[in-house]
């Protein structure tokens, strides 16, 4: 079993790793790019899946903290497969609540998890896009709690998030 975790933190920080360098091609304007994004992100997902089935989420005491990082990305970016990304908060809030995953990391993936279920966000950490040299976030459910909301995630207010985006 020991071997076993050790092959799956290798797995996970280099599945993260290919997700990293082609990230790009995300938001490219070359569709063979987006292509090889969404394919990559699939593939990711469905192994994310097998890993959940065999593991449930892998925590940092389990597989390090950079595997469960990578984890986590993973869950965040496997947007058009709501099955995987669904399961990965029900197994990472219970995981939160054992103290064994990030609060901040959480309350990510449930707004990348909510606007993908096209519902409002709750912190404010998913953007829609800029406005005016300015990121927009999607709608939230109660913006004027957001910051409140996001301090209790341990996420930064959202004006010193969306200054690290800044495009001017």
């Amino acid at each position: 079993m020991a071997h076993d975790v050790a092959a799956l933190a290798v797995e996970l920080t280099d599945m993260a790793a290919a997700d990293h360098r082609s990230a790009l091609g995300a938001n490219s304007d070359d569709p063979a790019e987006q292509l090889a994004w969404r394919r990559l992100t699939a593939r990711h997902g469905d192994r994310l899946g097998e890993i959940m089935d065999e593991y449930g989420w892998p925590t940092a005491e389990l597989v390090g903290e950079e595997a469960a990082r990578a984890a986590w990305l993973i869950a965040q970016h496997a947007d058009r497969q709501l099955d995987v990304q669904r399961r990965a908060l029900r197994l990472m809030r219970q995981a939160v609540s054992a103290g064994s995953a990030s609060p901040r990391e959480l309350a990510f993936l449930r707004d990348r998890t909510l606007v993908n279920e096209g519902r409002k966000q709750i912190y404010g950490t998913q953007i829609a896009g800029v406005k005016d040299g300015a990121p927009v976030p999607w709608p939230c459910e109660e913006p004027e709690r957001m910051d409140e909301l996001r301090a209790e995630a341990g996420i930064e207010p959202f004006q010193e998030y969306v200054a690290k985006f800044s495009m001017a």
